[in-house]
């Protein structure tokens, strides 16, 4: 069963790879814990959390079917030169059957400082995307299979802008600006990079002094695809453990829990239970692990706080 699954998958990704632009649309990876993994989105995230930051991410979707989409990001990212300028820098790797996607993208922020509180991000992102696709281990002897292996690397690059205060963000960003195509032959293209189209924000607000929720919103746009929309909402339970739910609109309903082991170290589980009844038939949901570590630049300095 796991190898039929496998094959469906590869199949599937071989007719989406090589047709029209409209079933490329989402390819973009996304994530759960979108709101503690802001590199991965957005260039202009990089120093927001006024420390040197390290964040390591796993994701496994649809577990259960052998060539299912798994994801790995490790980023990492501090602001420089007296808070003006935040760099970081971002390693991505994404398979789903007999495709695999890597990047390593580094980010450059310019950042406004309004006041304590309130800070103004133009980020920057440029890097590496290698691409491999080894369509003929689906079927070494069919013809249509073989001829489709490709291995190549190209550039990319992106923008974002990002405010924050100590309790409001708003992000705008397109990390993938270059459009690039892989696999020309004979004047065609097996792959394309779309470019994606993202916002995203979210408030913290005190519901009592050992009580504080927070909304969050993301939305994708990518041509040729409806827009999608990630709605969540976490409760923080005396500043060390966050609980809360998603719903991503035509996917999955997500369940999400963070707790802050020390001022350096948090980490985060998210559960997706997929809303498709197709999908569920199939998989037993979504899982992804997050670890973030946080070291202070200067002895005058201290941790706080950061709820995005």
């Amino acid at each position: 069963m796991k190898k039929i699954n496998f094959i469906i998958f590869s199949v599937f990704a071989l007719v989406v790879l090589a047709g029209a632009p409209k079933a490329l649309a989402q390819q973009q990876v996304m994530f759960t814990q979108y709101m503690f993994n802001g590199l991965a989105i957005n260039p202009a995230y990089a120093g927001s959390h006024e420390t040197l930051s390290f964040t390591a991410l796993a994701r496994e979707q649809w577990t259960g079917i052998e060539g299912a989409p798994s994801t790995q990001t490790f980023s990492v990212h501090s602001p420089l030169h007296n808070d003006k300028i935040g760099v970081g820098l971002l390693v991505m790797h994404d398979k789903i059957g007999v495709t695999e996607q890597t990047g390593v993208m580094g980010s450059y922020a310019w950042r406004i400082i309004f006041d304590d509180t309130k800070k103004l991000s133009m980020g920057l992102q440029a890097g590496i995307n290698r691409y491999n696709s080894s369509f003929s281990k689906v079927s070494s002897t069919d013809p249509a299979f073989a001829n489709q292996d490709v291995r190549e690397m190209q550039p990319d690059f992106g923008f974002g802008l990002y405010y924050a205060t100590d309790r409001f963000y708003a992000g705008a960003s397109v990390p993938q600006l270059a459009g690039n195509y892989f696999g020309r032959k004979r004047g065609e293209s097996n792959f394309n990079l779309v470019r994606h189209y993202f916002f995203m924000s979210g408030y913290v607000m005190d519901l009592n002094p050992s009580l504080k929720l927070k909304p969050n919103l993301l939305v994708k746009a990518v041509e040729g695809a409806p827009v999608e929309m990630d709605l969540n909402a976490n409760l923080l339970i005396k500043e060390v453990l966050w609980v809360g739910a998603s719903w991503r609109s035509f996917e999955s309903v997500d369940l999400l829990l963070q707790i802050q082991l020390t001022d350096h170290v948090q980490f985060g589980y998210a559960y997706d239970i997929a809303t498709s009844s197709e999908l569920n038939s199939i998989n037993t949901g979504s899982h992804e692990l997050m670890v973030n570590y946080r070291i202070r630049l200067s002895k005058s300095k201290i941790i706080t706080p950061r709820y995005f």
